[in-house]
């Protein structure tokens, strides 16, 4: 008797653990940044990882037009809306937390920075801007839109 338990315990502690690791796909969805003034979709293209901006809190200028990537560094790109930019790309699944190799773009200050992802649970991500390496960055908390 005392092996059965045993062995259903093993078991049952078995499919928790399976179920409590994370998948390469758990990051695809619609997230808030951590300022809340932008809502971006993340989807897989192949193997990697892209981010759209698929809401602003403030999608218009004072103008009443659609908000401009001004500050972008490529002056050919000024032009373009920030609404339905891609914001975060290139992000491959390296373990069940991380996703790493990827970029992020600040249309505040139109600087691209190398990036990871370090997913919390199902419903937070940690996303690192960086330059150089990981320690001289930034870490934004994004939440899961439901």
């Amino acid at each position: 008797m005392k092996k059965i338990a045993l062995f259903i315990t093993a078991l049952v502690s078995f499919i928790f653990s399976a179920k409590a690791q994370k998948n390469a796909d758990d990051i695809v969805g619609v997230w808030l940044t951590g300022s809340s003034k932008a809502r971006v979709k993340i989807d897989k293209v192949g193997n990697y990882y892209f981010g759209r901006i698929v809401w602003l809190k403030d999608p218009l200028n004072d103008e009443g037009k659609s908000k401009l990537d001004k500050k972008n560094e490529d002056a050919n790109k000024r032009n373009k809306a920030i609404m339905g930019m891609q914001l975060v790309g290139g992000f491959e699944w390296k373990n069940d937390n991380l996703w790493d190799n990827g970029y992020i773009y600040d249309p505040e200050n139109g600087k691209t920075y190398k990036c990871k992802i370090d997913l919390e649970n199902f419903t937070t991500m940690n996303i690192r801007g960086f330059i150089g390496i990981s320690l001289f960055g930034r870490t934004d908390i994004w939440k899961r839109v439901k």
